[in-house]
């Protein structure tokens, strides 16, 4: 008998027919001996739904009372679900952030949780109780309701599995667990049987959407279990049919690459003939973060004659506009010429914990992508990552490419 949480995202529990779904496989845990507590989502477009409904009103909403609004959609899911549970013959009770309690900071729409003191919620399980989580929301030291940011549910559900010290905490969604690369572009991309926390990080801060990265790390932190899986599948969690988030010397891996990610959110901007001096570099990116822009990618130039370089960065497309006016604000203190922009690329990363101990890498990754003609414009490593960032037209071509020369094809 083992004590699981288990997650249900937006596409799974979407409409009445996959709360039954959901509920059904929980049902499946509890016959089978299991104790169980239920994370959900709200149904799927409902948060963009309760966003309309505040922005219509005004078009800045405060964020205290968007909280009070959005957090409502996991609310209906939770009772639903405990009507669907109850169904089915199970005793279940739907339980809201600030009942368990779950506390959190005041960083409205994008808090973090500072406690979770499951004892009332552990005390009904032990009495045969099925406990289901509102996911996404918790609640300020004041009382108000907060809510955790986009994919929040997630944390909730990890957090509140780490806090009951929980055997294994399974997340299901549309997807059947984890894979080499995005299969909807590489066709011979293989499904994972397991994974380490730190690949899964990585993965997931590169572009991989199947759990939400601070999920990752707060699962990484407190060495928790976590199985993606597939909601739409006959099997449940205990059957292992997923992907397995979980320490490094339990994974079965052996490829020094376990997986590729990509990501489209990304612009280039180039600093044109920059003064070559002392601290120019965190004038530049001073003026940025004091902008509000998140830099990734960093690459200085050499300069050739020792008064000018060229400084290229990253950051995301939805932040161009705003640091390339933040740079020309500045340009006069800063020193440089011009800015070139470019917001048709794409970020391409190799993930695997082999990276740190066998040479080559790098090597066969950047023959692979001059054997299709493919031009590196930026390059970015850590221990068990090397990313680049390509053209955006030549996505498929290098994804599809590196798959194969890393051996990460399916039979």
């Amino acid at each position: 008998m083992a004590l699981l949480v288990v997650k249900f995202g937006g596409t799974s529990v979407g409409n009445i027919e996959r709360i039954k779904n959901a509920a059904s496989k929980v049902a499946e845990e509890v016959r089978r001996g299991h104790k169980v507590a239920v994370v959900v989502s709200a149904m799927a477009g409902v948060t963009d739904q309760l966003l309309g409904y505040c922005r219509g009103v005004t078009p800045h909403p405060n964020p205290r009372e968007t909280d009070a609004i959005i957090a409502t959609g996991e609310q209906v899911s939770a009772g639903l679900m405990a009507l669907a549970l109850e169904q089915r013959g199970l005793n279940a009770r739907s339980w809201q952030g600030w009942q368990v309690p779950l506390k959190t900071d005041t960083a409205h729409n994008k808090a973090r949780i500072l406690d979770i003191n499951p004892a009332m919620l552990r005390a009904r399980l032990e009495q045969g109780e099925v406990a289901v989580l509102a996911g996404f929301q918790g609640m300020t030291e004041e009382g108000s309701i907060t809510t955790l940011g986009r994919g929040g549910s997630d944390t909730s559900a990890v957090a509140l599995a780490a806090a009951m010290g929980a055997d294994r905490c399974d997340i299901y969604t549309d997807v059947d667990g984890v894979y080499t690369a995005d299969p909807r572009i590489a066709a011979k991309a293989s499904k994972l049987s397991k994974i380490s926390y730190e690949e899964m990080l990585e993965l997931a801060s590169l572009g991989a959407k199947v759990l939400q990265t601070r999920s990752v790390e707060m699962a990484l932190r407190f060495r928790m279990p976590v199985q993606v899986l597939s909601t739409f599948a006959n099997e449940v969690g205990s059957d292992m049919p997923g992907t397995l988030v979980t320490d490094e010397d339990e994974t079965m891996e052996n490829n020094p690459v376990t997986g590729i990610a990509h990501s489209l959110g990304d612009a280039k901007i180039t600093i044109a003939d920059v003064v070559d001096k002392p601290g120019i570099a965190a004038t530049i990116f001073g003026t940025l973060a004091k902008a509000g822009v998140n830099v990734g990618i960093i690459v200085q130039t050499g300069s050739k004659d020792g008064i000018t370089t060229n400084m290229s960065c990253t950051v995301a497309r939805s932040d161009l506009d705003r640091a390339v006016e933040a740079l020309k604000a500045e340009q006069a203190a800063i020193g440089f010429t011009g800015i070139l922009t470019d917001s048709s690329v794409v970020k391409v990363s190799l993930v695997g914990l082999g990276m740190r101990s066998r040479p080559g890498i790098a090597a066969t990754m950047f023959k692979t992508l001059a054997d299709k003609g493919i031009n590196i414009q930026l390059i970015e490593t850590s221990e068990i990552n090397i990313s680049v960032l390509i053209a955006e037209e030549y996505l498929e071509l290098a994804l599809r490419s590196l798959h194969t020369a890393f051996g990460l094809d399916s039979e």
